[in-house]
């Protein structure tokens, strides 16, 4: 069935007005869009572009260039194959499905539009129920809402165990959001939240909407982040976005049992990440948007108050976007005191890699291992991931390190990776290294099957291209 919901912005929020956006069931009036301001790229910070709706079925849309007539256009990732039509100053295409999508003008990369077609919401919560505590557009303060949330019992019975952020602008005074346990908060398409949630020692929450966490206006040096998760369990993301994070848009420590779904991201600050993990098991990441100007996804073992090995970590289905750093990233930091942790069980699959610049060759790698802090990574699988060109980095990193940056002790060991139908088009790659750092701390069984570059199937090691050193043995290759 054809459905479509479109959602107004709270006057308070910067838009932009490169692109004119709209959307309709084929046949039925055109919907506009509001376009965000979206902030992109550490390097030299520029504004972008970004709009977002709900569908099923099928939608079209009508994109107005306001800014440039358009000569070329592009709609990554290049694997949606989607098919439009462009005249001086309009772009048509059709959609069946939800996609997240990167729509290009000339070129141009840093004043793209990112369109966002979420799926519908099945179960969104009633506000009107007595189990849910709407918030109006307000300054909120902590206090009055936990308050209100522990209110007696309504007439049917049931506590409230729903926040309920309604369209609109809505500023939490105290910056940080504690949420207990067994509670959802949902923030509701239109609405915008200038604040960061926290789940810090609680179990079975859930943040959820359509809507936006937005900290662009916080200085990086404060380190709020769009989402912490610390010594928690059954904790679920599903649907919503963040703008501008100082430090990373979700932020995950010794916890367990996590999932996150169709979470979308936009950052600039250094250290600015996407979905970083310190010592947590059982994380299921799905359906995700990360366009950061740090690692896009992290993975280590201990760090800070955080410690243990991690484990049992599915990325799938994602679109990654490092405008600095790495796409992928696993092993920089552990338990360097005692013996370092182990990192293993780790699938990421059927991901697309839009961007990955990194100027500085200690940090390069569009999906990377570096172990260090006496570190061991094992059985970590690649499968069906796809590396568009990109300005500046290396297709695989694979290193044993002693980055004296981060590690006070060189990494322990890497071994059981594979890398199952990868391909990589693009001219601007440093060599592949897979490097052990000595005798004792090698690489071991690394597997490619089908990785090819520019077309061409990788059968061997070869200077520029794919470089192994004395420390890293049982290197194999397959057709």
């Amino acid at each position: 069935m054809d459905n479509l919901m479109v959602y107004t912005a709270p006057p308070e929020v910067p838009g932009k007005e490169d692109f004119a956006v709209y959307v309709r069931i084929p046949g039925k009036a055109w919907q506009q869009l509001f376009v965000y301001e979206v902030k992109v790229d550490m390097h030299n910070v520029r504004c972008a572009s970004m709009a977002y709706f709900d569908m099923s079925g099928k939608v079209e849309v009508r994109i107005e260039s306001l800014g440039q007539p358009i000569n070329e256009a592009v709609i990554r990732p290049l694997s949606a194959g989607l098919p439009f039509e462009h005249t001086g100053r309009e772009l048509t295409f059709m959609l069946d499905r939800p996609q997240k999508l990167s729509i290009e003008i000339n070129g141009e990369r840093f004043s793209n539009l990112h369109l966002f077609a979420n799926p519908c919401e099945s179960d969104a919560p009633d506000p009107q129920q007595e189990n849910v505590l709407l918030l109006q557009p307000a300054i909120h303060r902590t206090e009055d809402i936990f308050r209100l949330l522990a209110a007696a019992e309504g007439t049917d019975g049931r506590v409230r165990d729903t926040l309920y952020f309604a369209p609109g602008m809505h500023y939490i005074e105290e910056t940080l959001l504690r949420i207990p346990s067994g509670i959802t908060v949902y923030i509701a398409g239109g609405a915008v939240v200038a604040g960061s949630m926290v789940c810090d020692h609680v179990h079975d929450v859930s943040i959820r909407g359509r809507g936006i966490i937005r900290l662009s206006d916080f200085h990086r040096f404060s380190a709020f982040r769009g989402i912490r998760i610390m010594f928690s369990e059954q904790i679920s993301v599903e649907g919503i976005i963040t703008l501008d994070p100082p430090h990373y848009s979700i932020y995950l420590g010794k916890s367990r049992l996590v999932s996150i779904r169709n979470f979308k991201s936009f950052s600039t600050r250094g250290w600015s990440d996407g979905i970083d993990m310190m010592a947590c098991t059982d994380i299921e990441i799905d359906d995700v948007f990360l366009r950061t100007s740090d690692d896009c996804i992290a993975i280590y073992g201990s760090r800070w108050d955080y410690y243990g090995n991690s484990s049992g970590i599915r990325v799938r289905n994602s679109i990654l976007w490092a405008d600095v750093a790495h796409p992928l990233m696993i092993g920089t930091h552990g338990d360097h005191h005692g013996d370092g942790d182990i990192i293993e069980d780790i699938v990421f699959e059927n991901i697309d890699i839009l961007e990955h610049h990194e100027p500085q060759t200690n940090y390069m790698g569009a999906m990377a291992i570096n172990a260090g802090d006496s570190n061991t990574v094992r059985n970590v699988l690649y499968r069906n991931i796809r590396v568009e060109p990109f300005e500046l980095g290396r297709l695989i990193d694979l290193r044993v390190v002693w980055n004296k940056d981060y590690n006070p002790v060189p990494g322990h060991r890497i071994e059981h990776i594979r890398f199952e139908d990868v391909s990589y088009n693009g001219s601007n790659a440093r060599p592949t290294q897979i490097f052990g750092y000595d005798d004792e701390r090698t690489i071991r069984h690394v597997s490619f099957k089908r990785l090819k570059v520019n077309g061409q199937t990788i059968l061997q090691p070869e200077q520029g291209v794919l470089e192994v050193n004395e420390y890293a043995r049982g290197i194999s290759f397959e057709e």
